[in-house]
């Protein structure tokens, strides 16, 4: 299959994913009503944009492994699956927490608003990965094999295992998805502590993941405003948990600045690119 090919089919399946959260949406909205349609919306939309810098890490990761396309549906494949294995896990603990212990709320309000101003002076998308303290662990503890021969995470070399670049991937993504789950989930119960909506909005934002990175691949440097985007949406949700017994901000409301992030953070990407070819 073409690259030219294989980015339509990544795009087809991308729509698909969106039109099916789209249409569950609309099942909410007929069932529940406006709030919780609203509700699930703003989830989702935070959700995506998170899994969307996450994307961005993976494709750091590959570029710095140098994982040929064809290997990359594989690693993906495992890390997308251990991506909602761990949403879940968060999530059901948030919920337990927030439920049980109120003042948890001022405690993830808090969590998001430093994480927030951390993400302003984050350079993840560019930063050598050859100075992580994680893969340099990994390098002492695992025995490795330097090449990448076919798709598989360990091969045997005479007599002793070895895992391939494509395990060594895998495990930087697992260590990746751990520290957007703990971002993300206290980012979704700052908009509801609703089981259902929260699990469902996480369920369909990591469901078209592994076909959206492949439709971005190539697109990092279109959006590199994304990171500032990102960092209002988590300082505004954080404040909004922090003043949650003092302001009430309506559903629609915080959809609507949520979006609207996002939207500006697209359009300064794009004028930005305009104006570094002229």
């Amino acid at each position: 299959m073409t690259e030219k090919k294989s980015f339509r089919l990544s795009l087809i399946w991308t729509l698909v994913w969106v039109g099916c959260a789209a249409v569950f949406n609309g099942g909410i909205l007929y069932t529940s009503g406006l709030e919780r349609a609203l509700l699930f919306l703003s989830g989702y939309l935070v959700e995506m944009s998170l899994s969307i810098d996450n994307l961005f890490v993976m494709m750091l990761i590959f570029s710095f492994f140098k994982i040929p396309k064809k290997y990359q549906h594989r690693v993906l494949f495992w890390g997308v699956t251990s991506a909602f294995i761990m949403r879940m896990i968060f999530i059901l603990t948030g919920v337990a927490l927030i439920q049980r212990f109120n003042w948890m709320f001022y405690v993830f309000g808090l969590f998001l608003v430093i994480t927030g101003l951390k993400t302003i002076k984050s350079t993840s998308n560019s930063t050598s990965l050859s100075d992580s303290r994680f893969l340099k662990w990994i390098e002492k503890k695992l025995p490795l094999h330097p090449h990448i021969s076919s798709s598989k995470f360990w091969v045997k070399i005479g007599s002793s295992w070895k895992a391939t670049p494509l395990f060594v991937a895998l495990l930087l993504i697992e260590a990746t998805d751990l520290v957007f789950a703990i971002d993300s989930i206290p980012a979704i119960l700052g908009i509801t502590s609703d089981s259902f909506i929260v699990i469902s909005s996480n369920f369909f934002a990591i469901l078209g993941l592994r076909s959206l990175y492949f439709v971005l691949d190539g697109l990092m440097e279109k959006f590199r405003y994304l990171n500032i985007a990102l960092a209002f949406i988590l300082c505004f949700v954080g404040i909004k948990m922090l003043l949650f017994k003092v302001i009430h901000i309506p559903n629609l409301l915080s959809l609507c600045i949520i979006f609207s992030a996002l939207l500006l953070a697209g359009f300064a990407s794009l004028i930005k690119k305009k104006v570094d070819v002229q």
